[in-house]
């Protein structure tokens, strides 16, 4: 049986889904099936966010960020790593703890470097961290759900131009992007209060959420059917 522990790390939780889900991915989803799933039920958390439902905001939150693992499984990047180049317990483009682009009105992105002893240690530090750097009363619920509609957008976009040309630079663009996207994730949870660690950890506590086998044998009418 394959599980999620809620100490876990972020790298820990990407293992997790290669492992129930990398076979059926590959055998059956292109990249573009696969980002039409992270799209489909980021699309619901916003509509959760929208009408007030912090459940249904939470589980498609969570099914959300699962298929952004499966994205970077495919692409085999290391999402943990990439998320800390990007935020080394600093904004990625004012360079500070906390945030201060809104006040200071940073129009330029700076040269940011990491400091490896601050690294957060499991998935629950890593939302701890972006507490820290995007604190939560800065912003409504509604605030926090259109800048992940906004990176979304964007991973669709530099996927669409990796793909397309192949370029190294876009490739780093992508990387990027992803963890954006990980880093609005953890936002909205922030905002929300919901603990993703712990939340994950439950709703993957026996192999495939939905069919619980191992690997994952939902059929594609059945993950089109989810209910959520």
């Amino acid at each position: 049986m394959a599980k999620f522990n809620k100490n876990g790390t972020i790298e820990d939780f990407q293992g997790f889904i290669e492992s129930v889900f990398g076979l059926p991915d590959d055998r059956f989803y292109s990249i573009w099936d696969l980002l039409t799933q992270q799209q489909r039920f980021t699309m619901r958390a916003l509509k959760g966010i929208r009408k007030g439902d912090a459940d249904k905001t939470k589980i498609n939150l969570l099914i959300s960020f699962s298929w952004l693992m499966s994205i970077a499984n495919r692409m085999h990047i290391n999402l943990e790593d990439e998320i800390w180049k990007r935020f080394p317990y600093i904004c990625s483009y004012c360079g500070k703890l906390p945030c201060v682009c809104k006040a200071a009105k940073t129009d330029k992105r700076v040269v940011i470097r990491t400091e490896d002893s601050i690294r957060p240690h499991s998935l629950a530090d890593f939302q701890k961290m972006f507490a820290e750097i995007y604190p939560s009363k800065r912003r409504t619920h509604a605030e926090a759900g259109v800048h992940l509609a906004e990176e979304m957008g964007e991973v669709s976009e530099a996927i669409h131009n990796y793909l397309g040309q192949h370029q190294e630079k876009q490739f780093s663009s992508l990387k990027s992007e992803l963890s954006d996207f990980a880093s609005c994730v953890f936002g909205v949870a922030n905002s929300l209060k919901i603990d993703l660690a712990k939340e994950l950890a439950a709703t993957y506590s026996n192999n495939c959420h939905a069919c619980h086998q191992l690997p994952c044998k939902c059929v594609f009418s059945e993950v089109v059917a989810f209910k959520s």
